[in-house]
């Protein structure tokens, strides 16, 4: 029974299930309104199939072409993972390295912000003659997309903590490896959450459009594939696994930013 003046406990596993049971339900119905306009909009209109296919004659396409999507959605994955995983660690060790070396700051922020207005489309062919047709240049490709939002996100969490507790780790004496660990990284994990969400699907956007040029496998060279051969069901069946795995990787951030941070979660709720 809770007491006068108490609310009732909101972050008990069974209430945090219920809310996010309701938020799902709310999303999918969403999802299945548009799905449904879309299929009664083609149907009224008669819509032609080259200029915009029903979402069912998407679906039908995606099981006639299954074994072939899952192939080519294989290497797609490895790139936009390898490409995650170098990008944010890099862009978080150089923003670790901002905080502790401001002339460092000064001296590479800048040429990482040239690096990010750099058109993909322009330095996939370099990266292409670099380092040879295999996976390495898409990897590279999506690490690089991923890592200035990491790096911007990360260079403004690890100086977010407030000048309170660092002047109490002063008082106690503590290393600025403890500053880092116990002060600077926990103030910093809302900011790495919030890049991750960004490079999560960045990183899959980054791969597909390497694999537009100087590639023979993947979901990229299968939608360039798609659109020379005029098969446009097999084009709008390889966007929708392509959006399908994007936001699975955005889902992955959330559950682990929910494993990470729940006190940030539940205050969102």
């Amino acid at each position: 029974m809770t007491g006068a003046g108490h609310s009732p406990d909101r972050s008990t596993p069974r209430a945090t299930m219920r809310r996010a049971f309701g938020r799902a339900l709310v999303s999918v119905g969403g999802l299945a309104a548009l799905l449904l306009a879309w299929e009664a909009s083609v149907s009224i209109w008669s819509i032609p199939l080259y200029v915009l296919p029903a979402p069912t004659v998407i679906a039908l396409q995606i099981e006639r072409d299954w074994a072939l999507l899952v192939r080519h959605l294989q290497p797609t994955l490895l790139e936009a993972m390898g490409g995650f995983v170098i990008g944010n660690l890099i862009a978080t060790g150089l923003a670790a390295g901002f905080v502790y070396a401001p002339p460092l700051s000064r001296m590479l922020y800048p040429v990482a912000i040239g690096l990010r207005t750099i058109p993909l489309v322009a330095i996939t062919p370099l990266l292409v003659v670099w380092l040879g047709n295999g996976y390495a240049p898409k990897i590279a490709i999506a690490a690089l997309i991923s890592f200035f939002p990491t790096l911007v996100n990360m260079s403004r969490g690890f100086a977010s903590s407030s000048k309170d507790q660092l002047e109490l780790m002063h008082a106690l004496a503590a290393s600025q490896w403890q500053v880092f660990r116990l002060v600077r990284w926990p103030a910093s994990l809302p900011y790495l959450f919030a890049s991750l969400k960004i490079a999560a699907t960045s990183s899959v956007l980054g791969a597909i459009v390497a694999e537009w040029i100087g590639s023979d496998r993947g979901l990229g060279y299968l939608i360039v594939a798609a659109t020379f051969e005029y098969r446009v069901a097999r084009l709008w069946a390889t966007i929708a696994v392509s959006t399908a795995l994007a936001l699975a990787a955005f889902l992955m951030v959330v559950a682990v930013e929910h494993l990470a941070i729940p006190w940030r979660s539940e205050a969102n709720e």
